[in-house]
């Protein structure tokens, strides 16, 4: 039986709740108005306008071509569709790592101009002073931990993340520090699903995993590949639910087929 409680609003409060309680939280990336309303209307509890974008909308290889400007265009088309998620935008490469000032301003043009309700950031302590401002200014933050994709050439590959003793050390540092500055929850993508469940079992926020395994307190996917829009996606931890890419190719196939064989429009089709 779902202990979910029917609530009107997500806010970060509910989310804590939630928490304590034990009642796992979902989460899923919205980029478009269309798809959030969608999401929205299931029931999802945060839409992230993550800055995967960068790969699913804009078929970059990596998140790091995509800025700010565009990170707000989508989150004001993701706002506008919401009635009950909490939303929070992803802060892009270079909009906050080494310099607090433009981290706040970043994130005051994103609550600003897109109505948002928290921002994420990827990294432990190095990002400490961004922290500090963006939260100073009453805005919640997400952290981020374990794969930080705009960290991929640093890292040279996107395998599996705190598997040697000294990173998942530093790992579990870092989430602790994260929750020390006042992040209202953090994502941990990629490591081991027993350093998961360390870092849940020592936080009181909320731990949201993307290939983390079970135990933390909630999970978090790209939309199109849980709805199977992408193809060429594979990663262990992805769980398809739909492959949409077959249904709307072949729906494409057979509107091309009606429209050159003359069958579309038909009689009831026209005016």
């Amino acid at each position: 039986m779902s202990v979910q409680q029917p609530v009107k609003k997500v806010t970060t409060h509910v989310l804590h709740a939630m928490k304590q309680r034990g009642e796992k939280i979902s989460m899923l990336t919205a980029y478009d108005y269309s798809m959030a309303r969608i999401l929205d209307a299931a029931g999802i509890d945060i839409l992230l306008v993550g800055d995967s974008a960068s790969n699913v909308m804009a078929g970059h290889e990596t998140t790091l071509p995509i800025t700010l400007d565009q990170m707000i265009y989508h989150a004001q088309s993701v706002v506008r569709a919401v009635r009950r998620s909490f939303v929070v935008v992803d802060l892009p490469f270079g909009s906050y790592q080494g310099n607090s000032k433009m981290a706040l301003e970043s994130t005051i043009r994103i609550m600003k101009e897109t109505g948002g309700h928290a921002v994420k950031m990827e990294g432990g302590k190095e990002i400490t002073d961004s922290i500090i401002r963006v939260l100073s200014a009453g805005v919640p933050v997400m952290g981020h931990l374990g794969l930080t994709p705009q960290s991929i050439y640093k890292f040279g590959t996107y395998s599996v993340r705190a598997k040697e003793e000294a990173e998942a050390q530093k790992l579990l540092e870092d989430a602790k520090h994260l929750e020390s500055l006042g992040c209202f929850a953090l994502v941990l993508e990629k490591i081991p699903a027993d350093l998961a469940k360390k870092v849940k079992e020592s936080l009181s926020i909320p731990v949201i995993g993307i290939g983390a395994g079970p135990h933390v307190d909630g999970q978090v996917l790209v939309s199109h590949d849980m709805l199977g829009i992408t193809k060429d996606f594979h990663p262990r931890f992805l769980r398809r639910y739909l492959n949409l890419y077959d249904l709307m190719k072949e729906a494409t196939e057979k509107y091309i087929d009606d429209v050159k064989t003359g069958d579309f429009p038909n009689e009831n089709e026209q005016y």
